[in-house]
């Protein structure tokens, strides 16, 4: 697929965000937002999937470790076709399928629950050991926040994954640098992410623009060269992009947008998509 058209269906993966937010007000715009890209490219482009047989034995699997960005995952996967993107105005509502943290039980095209940080990369490296002993052929990615990575259990799973030559997985960090509380920097340091992954047996591939589908494309084709070792690609994003107000500001990690601001959302990414469609 074009760059273009990966460029269109990001746009509509964010305007599907802030609808699904708006509704619910609740949610976590600015990590989705950050990750629209990623999300893009991945089911678009790089992974084995079907919205028409979502559990199909030999797709790709796709886990979202840090799943409070479930509103990037869900609308996705709806501009995907697994479901209608109207459904996303249900986020968070009582009795509606789209809950807060992905649940692989009702959602289509969900390949693990997750919500819980930390531990949404240990299921995926499970996944990508059972491809390993069954002889299949399908890979597993794993999407994790770059304040997530703070957790323990992450480099317990990285660990697990060296050792095991887990070269089937792909961990992704969307390092937009911001947590709940502020700079991760400043929080509690990861940095530097791509030598801690290295440590840990790695093959690390450093992004410096993962809003950019040339760079996603370059990264995740190298993925797909490596033998013998997992790979691990670190994306800085920008927290919030494609919203005015909302980039690069930790206050839009987890609240939703009033009317108000609703309202200045989308005539921002109605710019940027009409600004698309003349190209």
């Amino acid at each position: 697929m074009e760059n273009l058209e990966l460029q269109k269906h990001a746009n509509e993966v964010r305007i599907g965000i802030i609808k699904a937010v708006h509704s619910a007000k609740a949610g976590h715009p600015g990590g989705s937002l950050s990750a629209a890209e990623i999300f893009t490219y991945l089911y678009f482009e790089e992974m084995n999937i079907d919205p028409a047989d979502p559990r199909k034995a030999d797709r790709d699997r796709f886990v979202l470790s840090k799943g409070h960005t479930a509103p990037g995952l869900y609308s996705t996967l709806a501009e995907r076709g697994y479901f209608p993107k109207e459904d996303l105005l249900g986020l968070r509502h009582t009795g509606h399928y789209l809950q807060g943290h992905p649940d692989m039980k009702h959602i289509p095209g969900v390949d693990m629950s997750s919500g819980s940080l930390g531990q949404g990369i240990s299921a995926a490296c499970g996944m990508a050991l059972s491809a390993k002993l069954s002889g299949d052929s399908y890979r597993v990615y794993t999407l994790l926040g770059d304040g997530e990575i703070e957790e323990g259990q992450v480099w317990e799973a990285a660990m697990f994954a060296g050792a095991k030559k887990l070269d089937n997985l792909v961990v992704i960090v969307d390092n937009n640098n911001l947590q709940i509380d502020g700079p991760i920097s400043e929080v509690n340091n990861p940095y530097p992410i791509d030598k801690k992954f290295d440590a840990f047996n790695f093959h690390v591939i450093n992004v410096a623009d993962g809003n950019d589908f040339d760079q996603l494309r370059a990264a995740f084709a190298e993925a797909r060269t490596v033998k013998g070792m997992p790979t691990a690609i670190i994306c800085k994003t920008l927290k919030g992009k494609g919203v005015s107000y909302m980039e690069n500001s930790v206050g839009w990690h987890g609240k939703a947008p009033n009317d108000a601001e609703f309202a200045v959302a989308m005539e921002d990414l109605k710019k940027a998509g009409e600004a698309l469609c003349q190209k």
